[in-house]
């Protein structure tokens, strides 16, 4: 098993004076500054020096984290970009070849080889490719930057727990530009708390070792509140006219609840009778799915909701579900046309967030809302026609 240094969970969330400056400033400066907390955290000065010697910044970082343009395709697009038949082959083959760590992590976790299968394949192609972002530059960069610091500044001082356990290299470590690390891009803190030798070797070794990854993976996915034997998403079928704003996540109903509202399963059985949620990615003429409670888990492993759903249906499909329905929804906004509807949601008064041109859970919400003043079906798909009615 994987074992940490005397509390090190401690060492990380204990209330000790900021000695950093939060963020900004001159980055050198910024440097020292962390070192001196390090050191008060009770690290030995000479490791914190080794740990930091190397530390630069890295503005390819802040390049990546401001252009994330792929979260602007609608979830079919998103869905068509990402599943090909050479992940859905691969992901069988490696299914089989590490049938005995999947089996392993059912019985101990309770987690489908089908999720761990889906994140595995959309985050490194298998563990094809990891990133190749010096991780402590990347995590001391985002750190520095005053976008999201309190995300990330914890991480560096997790880093350099990974570095006293000798399973973190700050020179040659690397992986994606968030600071994930290994097969199933995970942060240091993640791995800290989570991390699974899976295969007895000593350490946990994400970036080598698939058991090392997948258990702690399925670990992290547990720890996060996944509920074993229970199912996360099934497509469903439609009635002609329904009440649609009972579409979101906010709203959840028995599976029987919604039969008698005119939904049916598109393939086999309900599953299961926990209460759900309908989904319509593209509105009420597009794909329809039924999250359960163990969907909104996986928003702790990706905030986008596209990606979430495009994951947890590749899950599905590699469980033996069949291609999804498109549907005939109507077209979606593009980059500066959704741009253009936040400012206009935002100004008649609805928080729809950062104006980024991405169709987040703020701007579905004020979709929502626009639509119920407006006298539409509440599906929550922004169209052209919204546009020029607002």
């Amino acid at each position: 098993m994987f074992r940490h240094a005397l509390l090190p969970l401690a060492l990380l969330t204990a209330p000790l004076p900021t000695l950093a400056q939060s963020c900004g400033g001159a980055f050198p400066a910024f440097v020292e500054a962390m070192k001196s907390e390090a050191v008060a955290r009770g690290h030995a000065p000479a490791r914190v020096e080794a740990f930091f010697a190397s530390v630069r910044r890295d503005p390819a970082v802040i390049k990546a984290d401001r252009k994330q343009g792929v979260f602007q395709l609608d979830f079919t697009s998103f869905a068509r970009r990402l599943i090909s038949q050479n992940r859905i082959d691969n992901g069988k083959a490696h299914r089989a070849q590490y049938a005995g760590t999947f089996g392993r992590i059912e019985r101990e976790m309770g987690v489908p080889r089908g999720i761990l299968l889906a994140f595995w394949a959309f985050e490194t192609d298998f563990g094809s490719f990891q990133g190749d972002f010096n991780t402590l530059n990347a995590l001391v960069t985002l750190a520095h930057d005053c976008r999201r610091p309190e995300l990330f500044r914890p991480q560096v001082f997790a880093a350099l727990e990974l570095y006293a356990h000798g399973d973190f290299d700050p020179a040659t470590t690397t992986g994606a530009w968030a600071g994930e690390i290994g097969q199933v891009q995970m942060l240091p803190a993640d791995i800290l708390e989570n991390g699974v030798d899976g295969d007895g070797d000593g350490h946990v070794r994400l970036k080598t070792s698939a058991p090392d990854a997948l258990m702690s993976g399925a670990k992290m996915l547990r720890s996060l509140g996944w509920a074993p034997g229970q199912p996360w998403l099934q497509e469903v079928i439609l009635p002609a006219e329904m009440d649609w704003s009972r579409a979101g996540l906010a709203t959840r109903l028995a599976p029987g609840d919604w039969q008698a509202l005119g939904l049916s399963p598109r393939s086999g059985q309900w599953q299961g009778s926990q209460p759900a949620s309908l989904i319509l990615p593209q509105g009420k003429d597009g794909p329809a799915f039924l999250a359960y409670p163990n969907f909104s888990v996986l928003f702790e492993w990706n905030q986008s909701f596209t990606y979430v759903l495009t994951a947890a249906y590749f899950a599905t499909r590699l469980e033996g579900a069949p291609i999804f329905d498109p549907g005939t929804p109507a077209p979606g906004l593009e980059g500066a046309q959704m741009k253009k509807l936040q400012q206009k949601l935002a100004t008649r008064g609805h928080d729809v967030g950062e104006i980024d041109g991405i169709l987040g859970a703020g701007t579905r919400a004020a979709v929502r809302a626009v639509q119920s003043e407006l006298g539409l079906p509440v599906d929550g798909w922004p169209t052209a026609a919204l546009l020029n009615r607002l």
